[in-house]
């Protein structure tokens, strides 16, 4: 039954797309994070549907959709040198046959998170991605939810639809992109036309924010406890009674200790102490040994460099208190260890040059959402308090809030690749594009009411 009705969702999908081909392209957001032909047993496992719904999205868009309004942004042009940059670095990679494997699905990422903005030329387009990329993460979310509130979850061992070690199914990653999306949950909420805006969706998104929540406790890592008190700093911005949010946060997290299990908490605790935890001390070492790498491969060495590093780990647990206090000291020799890092990915696979386009990417999102977020709050001030004039400022804030997230996280895993964080660059880079083009308000004169024309369909 579940391989019947995957295959059923997804040639619907691919149905709809032969009327209106912009569905390809959503079809293709809900390909590329949930991976349905993992799930699949049988019917999608067969097929290349990777594949196909990338040459369709494509094909489609080349060969119908109007291109009237869509226009190629300076971002777009950074992820095109980034491409460029890591092919070559692929072809002199340290190692090329794992290098290649890697290229094989950074490509494809990087290719269409430079294609997506074209597409993104009216705001119900731009919120269908946005809906399309929250409800295909919030398939996998949510079953983890339901299965951290049953089971308690447990480090490596909350699974989610497959037992996959990679993509949006590795628990430091899911962590960090389902506090992510928290602020694009309650925007589509708020300023969603695609739903009514009634109880029935806002209690949804209630209780999808409560999963997203969920998902740091269930897989226990310490990446989305940090990631979820950054989202709460964040979150000040815009509160109305910053001291009233700030005591309910409070409360809250009283509240939540007590149901928290206790290798959660056992877990987390060894943030603060880094030299008794072996995967805290193996990350310093990694991110010493890439920085004494670059200094003989200023260009990096390739996707995957990490393989040639050997360290030497030293850990230091004091167990005890008072005057019964012991000390155990270990020595522990590894080697081909990961990155943990998305800064230090870059680094050590793309060099200095790499690092430094991919940080341009990101604090150039930072940057044009901020400005977005100003300009059209003023205009909203000016211009009434319909949601037709609102939608702009919230949805900049959200996704660059879920960016600072992102950029927290990837300080601890390695994701500066990931398919779904470069959706949500294109996704910036589509509305800086939509508004600059629909009229941005000029920053010190009062413009002149627009009139804002929502299309009837795709």
């Amino acid at each position: 039954m579940l391989d019947l009705a995957l295959a059923a969702f997804f040639l619907g999908l691919m149905a709809l797309g032969l009327r209106r081909p912009f569905i390809w392209v959503l079809a293709y957001l809900y390909v590329d994070i949930v991976a349905p032909q993992k799930i699949s047993y049988f019917l999608l496992a067969s097929l290349p549907v990777s594949l196909i719904v990338f040459a369709a999205a494509f094909g489609g868009w080349l060969l119908a959709d109007d291109k009237t309004d869509s226009r190629f942004t300076f971002r777009q042009g950074l992820l095109v040198v980034l491409l460029l940059y890591c092919g070559v670095t692929t072809v002199f990679a340290d190692f090329p046959v794992e290098a290649a494997d890697k290229w094989a699905w950074v490509w494809k990422a990087l290719v269409f998170a430079i294609f997506l903005p074209l597409t993104l030329r009216t705001r119900l387009r731009i919120e269908a991605a946005v809906l399309f990329m929250v409800l295909s993460a919030g398939a996998i979310i949510i079953t983890g939810g339901i299965k951290t509130v049953f089971s308690g979850g447990g480090y490596g061992s909350l699974t989610f639809f497959v037992r996959d070690n990679t993509g949006l199914y590795e628990g430091s990653i899911i962590s960090a992109v389902a506090v992510a999306i928290i602020p694009l949950i309650f925007w589509l909420a708020r300023y969603g036309t695609i739903f009514p805006r009634d109880w029935r969706v806002r209690t949804f998104a209630l209780a999808l924010a409560f999963s997203c929540l969920l998902i740091p406790v269930g897989t226990q890592a310490r990446t989305g406890l940090l990631c979820i008190g950054l989202l709460g700093v964040l979150s000040l911005r815009t509160a109305k009674n910053r001291f009233v949010y700030v005591a309910l946060m409070g409360l809250a997290g009283l509240i939540a200790v007590p149901f928290l299990p206790s290798s959660f908490t056992q877990r987390m605790s060894t943030i603060e102490n880094h030299q008794a935890d072996q995967s805290a001390s193996t990350r310093l070492a990694v991110w010493a040994w890439t920085l004494d790498y670059v200094k003989s491969h200023p260009f990096g060495g390739g996707f995957d460099a990490y393989r040639s590093n050997r360290l030497v780990i030293e850990t230091r647990a004091v167990e005890g208190s008072g005057s019964s206090i012991s000390v155990e000291e270990n020595t522990i020799t590894d080697q081909g260890r990961a990155y943990h890092s998305s800064y230090f990915e870059m680094l050590g696979e793309q060099g200095w040059p790499g690092l430094i386009l991919w940080l341009w990417l990101q604090v150039s999102g930072l940057w044009q959402m901020e400005r977005l977020r100003v300009r059209w709050r003023r205009k909203a001030a000016e211009e009434g308090a319909g949601p037709e004039v609102q939608w702009q400022a919230p949805l900049a804030s959200a996704l660059q809030q879920a960016q600072l997230v992102y950029l927290l996280g990837g300080a601890f895993v390695g994701i500066a690749y990931q398919p779904f964080i470069l959706m949500l660059i294109a996704l910036q880079c589509g509305l800086w594009s939509y508004l600059g083009r629909t009229g941005a308000p000029a920053p010190r004169a009062r413009a002149a009411k627009p009139v804002m024309v929502i299309p009837a369909s795709f």
